[in-house]
């Protein structure tokens, strides 16, 4: 089931097992970091979330509170709650932010038998289709991207 239109501008996937609480999240945080949604552009309000996605509006309160609260979305007065740029950090206290969900896919992984080249290129055609500038942006030399580059 998905549900989109003009007023919510990014698409959720309902899939059974998953909260709905952290499907709508995922989705407003993807739609962010791909450009889809970039900052200052109006976020729909609780009432627009509950409605257009069919969800409990107890539901949508808590995603628009938790989007605010991780500095995702910010209220301004007489406008509403909008898109923030996002504040400038250090790539080691990037990188921690995902220290828990990079763990959780090491072991599902290597349960699963996938090897490390596998996630690699994985995750690389996965940050390509989320980069906002097109296919190849996100190409870049391999000391640009500070990374170790393939053996």
């Amino acid at each position: 089931m998905c549900y989109s239109t003009v007023v919510i501008p990014f698409r959720v996937h309902f899939r059974p097992g998953v909260s709905l609480y952290e499907q709508v999240v995922y989705a407003a945080k993807k739609a962010m970091i791909s450009g889809q949604m970039r900052p200052g552009d109006p976020f729909p309000s609780v009432r627009a979330l509950s409605k257009e996605l069919k969800i409990n509006p107890n539901t949508a309160h808590k995603v628009v509170m938790h989007l605010v609260n991780t500095g995702l979305l910010e209220t301004r007065p007489g406008i509403g709650t909008v898109v923030a740029r996002l504040p400038e950090s250090s790539r080691s206290e990037r990188t921690q932010l995902l220290g828990q969900e990079i763990e959780e896919l090491a072991v599902e992984a290597r349960k699963l038998g996938i090897t490390l080249e596998e996630i690699v290129e994985s995750i690389e055609a996965h940050w390509r289709r989320l980069d906002p500038k097109g296919p190849g942006a996100a190409e870049q030399p391999e000391r640009e991207r500070g990374g170790r580059g393939k053996k």
